[in-house]
């Protein structure tokens, strides 16, 4: 991959970062903080949602299934980055949330990345020679 196009996957990275934080710091008591049930779909529902997100951006940019791998990588790094940052200061970037939330809402990331990234792995290998 060149330059510009790694350069614009980690910013897309970073864009989706943000809006997925405010998102949670804003809607996370409804979602993380609720019923067993809205719980556990809205904890199905996240990796396919971000996974589709993915696919839609490495198929715009025309990227062959066998850099998949990386380029979701570059997709994912600023994120988590970022939730370390807020995890270990989740009173500070999501007030809204009680403190014991943080374990709930990190199950979330590690589900989403693992998926994400998982999937990437998979159609990088199968397009390998």
């Amino acid at each position: 991959m060149k330059g510009k196009e790694v350069a614009l996957l980690l910013g897309l990275g970073f864009l989706i970062w943000i809006v997925g934080t405010i998102h949670y710091g804003l809607r996370g008591p409804t979602i993380l903080e609720t019923t067993s049930s809205r719980y556990w779909s809205a904890f199905a529902l996240s990796p396919i949602v971000s996974g589709i997100l993915c696919v839609l951006i490495l198929r715009w940019r025309r990227i062959a299934p066998e850099h998949w791998t990386t380029a979701t990588l570059l997709l994912a790094i600023p994120g988590m980055i970022g939730e370390a940052v807020v995890l270990a200061n989740l009173s500070t970037f999501m007030p809204r949330l009680h403190p014991e939330s943080g374990g709930r809402y990190g199950a979330f990331l590690f589900l989403t990345y693992a998926v994400v990234l998982g999937v990437a792995e998979v159609i990088t290998l199968r397009a390998a020679p």
